[in-house]
């Protein structure tokens, strides 16, 4: 009865969204044609973003990489359109994942409660951080996960484990991590990876992680992207081809990873987090090099 209560409020939260896009869609039709763009190129594109996406690989990293190269999306209307261009999607990857895989409803619930409260009670506070400090601890505990989930596969160190659900002081310290996902998802660090690695050492089995990862999202998401609507900061045509062809390469991807073993899950998980901790501890970098050019 729980889980069809929390599919129900996916399909209403996700749904007053995917009302108010089809309303500004057809009120600005003209315009949206004439959207900087390839269609077969965006199709193409929205297919691969959300296909990597629901495996774990931020949609937003990927994004916010090729949009301004291919000059599809002006500066200023970047963050709304990775925004709303995800929650049709990723609203698609909770209703497959919680609704197939076996998760215990008090821990799946007390995660994505807790990010949803951390990513909205946090703005006021993280924006007050050295940014690119945290992106280097972040570099360096995912890079540390992912060693000792290797050496867990060889037999080296024992982690993981197949458990669906945690009580006590493991259900706790979720509950604490998963707030501080969702403040650091406020400073552009993605959830995703973080969440794959608490998972895994908690002792729960890794395909945990993706009903508690699209879940939290596929609630914070939606009302800030009809913001992004009502000020006219996003681009139309790329979350129209999201809405479609990126469903498509979600409901492709979902089915390989449920059916996935725990092994073969186990690397996937490695392969995100090494590819998460690469990817944030280069921002960093490239932050620096920015500013000695603005010297």
């Amino acid at each position: 009865m729980v889980v069809k209560i929390v599919l129900a409020l996916i399909v209403v939260v996700n749904g007053a969204f995917a009302i108010s896009f089809i309303r500004d869609l057809i009120a600005h039709k003209a315009e949206t044609f004439k959207e900087a763009g390839n269609p077969i190129a965006q199709a193409f594109s929205s297919f691969v973003i959300f296909f990597f996406s629901t495996f774990g690989i931020s949609d937003f990293a990927i994004s916010a990489s090729l949009y301004p190269k291919l000059k599809w999306v002006e500066d200023k209307k970047l963050p709304g359109t990775m925004n709303a261009q995800c929650v049709i999607p990723v609203a698609v990857m909770a209703l497959v994942y919680i609704s197939a895989i076996d998760v215990d409803l008090v821990t799946l619930i007390v995660a994505i409660v807790a990010q949803i409260v951390g990513s909205y009670l946090s703005p006021r506070y993280v924006v007050k951080l050295p940014v690119d400090t945290i992106k280097r601890f972040v570099s360096a505990g995912l890079l540390i996960a992912a060693i000792l989930i290797l050496a867990g596969k060889f037999g080296v160190y024992p982690s993981g484990g197949e458990e669906i659900g945690l009580t006590g002081v493991k259900l706790v310290a979720l509950g604490v991590l998963s707030f501080a996902f969702g403040a650091l998802n406020n400073i552009g660090i993605g959830s995703y990876a973080l969440t794959m690695a608490t998972v895994y050492a908690l002792g729960l089995s890794p395909a945990i992680a993706f009903p508690i990862m699209m879940g939290a999202c596929t609630f914070s998401v939606p009302v800030g992207s009809m913001q992004f609507i009502k000020l006219d900061s996003y681009s139309r045509k790329i979350t129209a081809f999201t809405s479609t062809f990126g469903v498509i390469g979600v409901l492709i991807a979902a089915y390989a990873v449920k059916s996935m073993n725990v092994s073969a899950l186990q690397w996937v998980v490695v392969v995100v987090i090494l590819y998460s901790a690469f990817t944030t501890f280069l921002s960093t970098t490239k932050n620096k090099a920015n500013v000695k050019e603005s010297k």
